[in-house]
This record gives structure tokens, C-alpha cells and sequence, in this order.
């Protein structure tokens, strides 16, 4: 893949903000239903009492406040046109998920932050001239067997958009942001170990990763860096292809039921372990777009009981001469709140309101415009329908509607200029499965506490 100067810049800016983060403490290599092997890893949210970010007290409003940050960034950068320069501050928003792998030979355990909105994976490695702390040890290239450097030459390089030739042939990289924030390292093939509850570890030789020399700004000391879960070239869906075929799914737990079930853990599946099939399944074409790190859907409306709310999409960016203005929101299982255009967003919440009979009360921190009391935590609210290109999504009323404190009832929907993010409430519940070949997504309502 390559991109004009002007797209590269966009898309270095945009790579590690990150959408969908995923954490991978264990794994079970298992047999599909449909033949083949595939294999199945645990996720615990940042939310999570399994996490080691766990803060038990403001838990929702902390991850909505996430959700704001991020539009903050789309509403500056990935809603313009591929084609414009993007000048900009950024700063790295924590993961909602870590993931534990471990790379070289022998293994090296590393725990980083899993994200389908970058590509690139990388980690902090020894030399480090000037590194962020983390709690682990820095991964050693030399003590490591099967670590080789990627020439300047290669495609894999010069794919990248930001990268530069030092040494005489190793192909460095280099990602920075608006608040400083950066990694710099040497772009290397490594082989990647995935962990296995039942002994047998899944590796996969030749992966492309950073390691990073020179990394600095808002992480924090429980990662080491990244693992890119995006649709680009180097991301590491698209690298184990072979052996997954760009399919991979998950089962994400509503954050309410994470406190009330400790135990409770959301799973994500690769290969043969991750097709969608049986009863209830509708699937939604994936519209492929510039940055192609990003999973674009097409939202036609939303049905409030029988009233439908046309949705009127925001200037999401264009692929190019030709574009017919689809993929008009992105699905996200790393922003909590589902964002969307101002416009449409007031047209939703005033259907919503002639449709609900419950006493109305102001959130008093100002971060949700449509709420109500409850004495028991709901609220009799209508049926919601999200209608997607060939899919209906009937959304959990509990996931909807989301009790941010005591006795307040609060829509988990919100506004956001020029943004439209199918956030993680809204996806829970939900056995989502993604097959870059067939370009779709399909969804299955699931109990995901029993899955």
C-alpha cells in the first residue's frame, strides 16, 4: 500500500490514537465448528477488576470521558478530507484493553495496548536512549534468535509513509504527535508468541514490528507499546492472514456486569474460531476508505418504537474521485459512547423524549444531554433499532440507557461535530465478527458472559 504524501500524513497522525483496544491475557488454541483451527483469547477491559488500571469509584464516567477525548480528535482530523493537511494536537488516550504476547526467541513476555485504530506494533527495546517507564524489563533484539531488521528497500518500509534509512539498509520508523509524544525505533520481522491455557502456544514466525528506541510522552508504565489491530498493510490481522484469513471477532461484556462478575472476561477469536453463523445473524457491508486503518459502516437510520430518524452522515473522509458517500461511521470497541452528528443527534433525542414517560433531571457534571431519575436503575425506555446496510440491530435498553450515578438514567448516545462512532455500550451483547475478505461484518446477539 501506498499513499501520496499528503494521505501519509493524515494517516501517521492518526495511527496510534487508536479505536478498538483489546486485552489478550490468555489464549486456548481450539478446533472450529467449521473445520480448520482457529483459536480464542481472553479480554479484560481497562474497567475491569482483572485490569491493573482498575479505579472502582467513577468507573462509567471515567470511560465516557474517554469517548469525549477522542471525538475531540476526530472532530480536527479524521473527518476531513484525505486530500487536506492535518495540523493538530494529539495526545495518546490509554488503552481500553491490554494484551499480553510475547516475541523473539527464546520468548520474551510484553504486555501493550491492543488497537484496531493503528497498524503499526511496536515496543519499547533495548537501547533506549529515551523511553517512557514500564514495569517489565525492555525487550533485548540481540538475545532474541530470530530478530532481523527490515532493509529500506522492502515493502513493508516503504508502506509505512513515515520512515527513513539509517545504519546503511535498516529501515527506521517514525510515529510523532502534537504533544510530543513519539516512537522512534528500527522497523524488524520477529516471531510472535501467542499464550495458551492449554499448553499449546500459537507462534507465528516473520511478523513486522517496531522496536522502539526512542519513545516518549503519555503511556503508561503497564504497557510497552502497541499492537495494531487495523485494517492497513502491517497490521497484525492482515499479517497473520494465512492463518486466520482476515477473520477475527468478539464478545464484548456491558461494563456494568465487569463489577458485578469479576470473573466475567469478553473474548476475542481468530480464524476458524471467529466465523459468525446460525440463527439471528445479519451482516453489514465493511466499506473500505481512506485511512484504511479504520472498520467504516453505513448507517441508513435509526427507529425510535415505529418513528425512524433519518441519518443525515457527517463529511467523513473521502476515498477519492468516485466516492458515493458511504461508510458514514466507524464501529469502535474502544470509544464507550456512540458519537454522532449534532443535526441527527437532536432529532434522536426529541423522539426519544416525546416517547419516554419518566421525570427528566439535568446530569449535573453537563456530559449527557438526555437523562431521568430511577429509583431502581432503568427506565421503561421504546425499542431502539440501529438500521445498518442489510442489518437491523435492535440495541440492549441497558446499554442505551446507563446509570452514571446513583438514581440518574442517562442516554449513552451523544453529539459530536463532524463524528459517528458506533461506540463499545452500544456493541455489547453482540458476537461481532469481521472477515476482511468477504468485506463484511456480521453481528449475533449474545449472552457474552456465556460465551
Amino acid at each position: 500500500m501506498k499513499m501520496n504524501t499528503k494521505a501519509s500524513t493524515l494517516f501517521s497522525t492518526l495511527v496510534l490514537l487508536g479505536f478498538f483496544h483489546l486485552s489478550l491475557v490468555s489464549c486456548r488454541k481450539i478446533k472450529g465448528n467449521h473445520g480448520g483451527n482457529g483459536f480464542t483469547l481472553d479480554l479484560i477491559h481497562r474497567d475491569s477488576p482483572l485490569s491493573p488500571f482498575y479505579n472502582p469509584s467513577n468507573r462509567l464516567r471515567n470511560a465516557f470521558h474517554r469517548s469525549f477525548s477522542r471525538a475531540s480528535f476526530f472532530k480536527k482530523n479524521s473527518f476531513a478530507s484525505a486530500t487536506d493537511t492535518i495540523q493538530s494536537d494529539i495526545f495518546p488516550i490509554p488503552g481500553e484493553y491490554l494484551m499480553k504476547i510475547s516475541i523473539g526467541t527464546p520468548p520474551v513476555e510484553i504486555v501493550a495496548i491492543a488497537d484496531t485504530g493503528s497498524d503499526l506494533t511496536w515496543t519499547q527495546c533495548m537501547p533506549c536512549a529515551n523511553c517512557f517507564q514500564q514495569s517489565a524489563p525492555l525487550f533485548d533484539s540481540k538475545q532474541s534468535s530470530t530478530y532481523k531488521t527490515v532493509g529500506c528497500n522492502a515493502e513493508e518500509c516503504t508502506s509505512l509513509g513515515t520512515s527513513s534509512c539509517v545504519r546503511g539498509n535498516i529501515c527506521e520508523y517514525q510515529m510523532s504527535y502534537g504533544d510530543q509524544s513519539q516512537t522512534i525505533g528500527d522497523l524488524a520481522f520477529e516471531k510472535f508468541t501467542f499464550p495458551s491455557t492449554s499448553g499449546n502456544n500459537v507462534s507465528i514466525p516473520n511478523v513486522v514490528f517496531g522496536c522502539g528506541h526512542d519513545n516518549n510522552g503519555t503511556f503508561n508504565n503497564y504497557t510497552s507499546g502497541i499492537i495494531g489491530l487495523g485494517g492497513g498493510e502491517v497490521s497484525i490481522i492482515n499479517q497473520l492472514d494465512k492463518q486466520i484469513n482476515g477473520k477475527f471477532s468478539y464478545c464484548l461484556i456491558p461494563i456494568p456486569l465487569q463489577s458485578s462478575n469479576s470473573n466475567a472476561t469478553s473474548h476475542i477469536n481468530f480464524g476458524d474460531s471467529a466465523i459468525v453463523s446460525g440463527p439471528n445473524v445479519v451482516s453489514t457491508p465493511l466499506i473500505k476508505k481512506e485511512p484504511s486503518t479504520f472498520y467504516y459502516l453505513n448507517l441508513e437510520d435509526i427507529s425510535v418504537g415505529d418513528k425512524i430518524v433519518d441519518f443525515k452522515s457527517p463529511n467523513i473522509t473521502s476515498s477519492g474521485p468516485g466516492d458515493d458517500g458511504q461508510g458514514n461511521i466507524i464501529i469502535d470497541s474502544g470509544t464507550t459512547l456512540t458519537l454522532l452528528p449534532s443535526e441527527f443527534y437532536s432529532s434522536l433525542e426529541s423522539t426519544l423524549v416525546d416517547s419516554i414517560n419518566a421525570t427528566r433531571r439535568d446530569d449535573p457534571s453537563g456530559t449527557f444531554g438526555l437523562c431521568y431519575e430511577s429509583e431502581n436503575g432503568t427506565i421503561d425506555a421504546p425499542k431502539i433499532v440501529a438500521h445498518f446496510t442489510d442489518a437491523d440491530l435492535e440495541l440492549s435498553p441497558s446499554s442505551t440507557f446507563a446509570e452514571v450515578e446513583e438514581g440518574l438514567i442517562c442516554l449513552t448516545i451523544v453529539p459530536a461535530e463532524e463524528v459517528a462512532i458506533f461506540g463499545n455500550l452500544a456493541q455489547a451483547n453482540f458476537l461481532i465478527g469481521y472477515d476482511l475478505v468477504a468485506n463484511k461484518i456480521s453481528f449475533q446477539p449474545t449472552d457474552c458472559t456465556k460465551y
